[in-house]
C-alpha cells in the first residue's frame, strides 16, 4: 500500500433503511497508523458506517475507498487481505481450540482445499502471545471466559495480517479491566504502524484516553471530527447525547474527561409502597444494574458506590435517580469518594453486594465494608461458577470471605438478595397490646 494514500476515504455517502435515514453525506478520511474512535449515541450511524467499509452494505450514494480502491471492486478475498473486523459479539457453535480459532483468520490466503501451513501456525500463536492466550492456546473456545473469548476474537482478526482493523463497540461485554486490557493491545499495534484502527465506542472517555481522533456522529452525521482535547466538551455532550456535563483534565495524562452532572434525587417509591430503606447496593461494571432496577421497581429507596463516572452501574443508578458515590473514569478510589461512599453504607438499613468483578482500582469497595457488617445486614450475592471476580491476586477474595467471616449472608441471585432484603425491611407484625394496634373487644 503507498504511503501517502489513506486507508480509509468516504465522501458524501449516504444510506437509508426504508424511509429511516442511517447515513447523511458522510466524509472521513482516515490515514495508515491512526487509532480513530467513531462514536456517538445509539442509532446514530456508527454500526452501518462500519457495515459499509466492509462492503456488507452498500451506500445509497457515495464512494468507499479502501487504500485507494473502491470497496465494490475488491473480491471477499481481497477485501480480507485489507480489512479485519472485530464484531460486538459472535455466537460460538462449536468447542474448537483457540490455536484453531485464530487460523480461521489465516482463510484470505488460502484456497478451497489448502491446508493450515507451519507460516500459519508461527502466526497464530505469536499474535496469541501478544493477546496474553499462549497458554490457553489448546482450550475450547466455550471454556474461557468473556474477556478472553473478546481476546481471541481479536487475536483471530489480527492473524488475517490486514493493514485495516475496524471493531464495533468491542468493550461492551467486558468489565472495566478487560476495556482498558484490550483497547490498550489495540492502540500498541496502531503506534507501531502495524494496523490503522477505526472502533465504534459508546464511551467518550474511553475514547479520549485510546484514539489519536474521535468522529462523532449523530443522526446520521458527522459532526464532530478532531482530536480528544478539540472535540470533547459540555457543549458536545449536551448538544449530541442531551446530558449536561463538566469538563475536566486528568492530571496525569494531561486528556479530558467528561463528568456528567447527575440529579441528586433519591428516587420516588412505587405507588402503595412504605418507602423502606434506604438499601445500598455495592457493585460495578454493569453487575449491579438489574439489581439497581429490581429495587427500585419494589418501592425501597436506594442508593449505590461507589462506582466509576460512564460505568453501566452509574449510568443506571442516574437513570433511576439513584443517589451514588461515583469516581472520576479509570482512576482508583480517592480517599472523598471513600469517604462519601461510608456515609451512605452508615445511612443504609440492609446493604447488597453484587457479584462484581474487583480490580485495584475498586477493591476499597469491599474493604470499606467490613466495618459496617456486624451493624447492618449485609447480603452478597455469590458470583457465577464459571466466572472469577478476582483480579487483585487474591486480594478480592479474601475481602469477600472476611465479608462472610463477619456475619453478611450469601445468596444465590438478584432475585433470594431482594427476599432476603424485604425480610430485614418488614416492619413487625402488630401483636394485641402493641402501640397502635386496634382496640381488642
Amino acid at each position: 500500500m503507498k504511503a501517502d494514500v489513506p486507508a480509509v476515504k468516504v465522501a458524501h455517502v449516504g444510506v437509508t433503511f426504508g424511509t429511516r435515514v442511517a447515513l447523511n453525506d458522510v466524509d472521513l478520511r482516515v490515514d495508515p497508523g491512526e487509532f480513530v474512535a467513531l462514536t456517538g449515541p445509539n442509532g446514530s450511524g456508527k454500526t452501518t458506517l462500519l457495515r459499509t467499509l466492509l462492503g456488507f452494505q452498500e451506500p445509497d450514494e457515495g464512494t468507499v475507498e479502501l487504500f485507494g480502491s473502491s470497496v465494490e471492486s475488491l473480491s471477499v478475498r481481497e477485501r480480507a487481505r485489507r480489512v479485519a473486523w472485530v464484531p460486538q459479539s459472535e455466537p460460538q457453535r462449536d468447542d474448537v481450540p483457540l490455536v484453531q480459532y485464530v487460523l480461521y483468520g489465516r482463510y484470505p490466503f488460502h484456497g478451497p482445499l489448502d491446508r493450515d501451513t507451519e507460516r500459519d501456525r508461527e502466526v497464530a500463536m505469536r499474535i496469541l502471545e501478544e493477546v496474553g492466550l499462549a497458554d490457553r492456546a489448546s482450550d475450547g473456545i466455550l471454556s474461557i471466559s468473556g474477556g478472553e473469548r473478546q481476546r481471541a476474537i481479536l487475536a483471530r482478526a489480527l492473524a488475517q495480517e490486514t493493514p485495516l482493523l475496524l471493531l464495533d463497540e468491542p468493550t461492551t461485554h467486558l468489565d472495566i479491566g478487560h476495556q482498558l486490557d484490550l483497547l490498550s493491545r489495540v492502540r500498541t499495534l496502531a503506534r507501531e504502524g502495524r494496523v490503522t484502527v477505526i472502533a465504534a465506542l459508546h464511551d467518550l472517555n474511553l475514547a479520549a484516553r485510546y484514539a489519536d481522533r474521535i468522529v462523532v456522529l449523530s443522526r446520521g452525521r458527522r459532526v464532530a471530527d478532531g482530536g480528544p482535547r478539540e472535540v470533547l466538551s459540555e457543549d458536545l455532550l449536551a448538544r449530541v447525547w442531551g446530558v449536561d456535563a463538566d469538563l475536566a483534565v486528568d492530571t496525569r495524562s494531561g486528556l479530558p474527561y467528561l463528568l456528567p452532572r447527575r440529579l441528586v434525587v433519591e428516587n420516588p417509591p412505587a405507588s402503595g409502597s412504605l418507602a423502606l430503606g434506604p438499601v445500598h447496593v455495592v457493585g460495578g461494571g454493569g453487575a449491579a444494574a438489574p439489581l439497581l432496577r429490581l429495587l427500585v421497581d419494589e418501592g425501597l429507596r436506594v442508593t449505590a458506590g461507589a462506582l466509576h463516572l460512564l460505568d453501566t452501574d452509574a449510568e443506571t443508578a442516574e437513570s433511576l435517580g439513584v443517589v451514588a458515590a461515583v469516581e472520576g473514569p479509570f482512576a482508583p478510589l480517592s480517599p472523598e469518594t471513600r469517604a462519601r461512599h461510608r456515609v451512605l453504607l452508615g445511612e443504609a438499613k440492609a446493604i447488597v453486594v453484587a457479584p462484581f468483578a474487583v480490580g485495584p482500582s475498586n477493591l476499597a469497595n469491599l474493604e470499606d465494608l467490613r466495618a459496617f457488617v456486624s451493624r447492618t445486614p449485609t447480603i452478597v450475592i455469590d458470583a457465577p461458577a464459571d466466572r472469577s471476580l478476582d483480579f487483585t491476586g487474591g486480594a478480592a477474595t479474601a475481602a469477600r470471605e472476611a465479608l462472610r467471616a463477619a456475619g453478611a449472608t450469601f445468596v444465590a441471585d438478584s432475585t433470594a438478595a431482594l427476599r432476603a432484603v424485604q425480610s430485614v425491611l418488614s416492619p413487625p407484625t402488630r401483636g394485641p397490646g402493641t402501640v397502635g394496634a386496634p382496640p381488642q373487644g
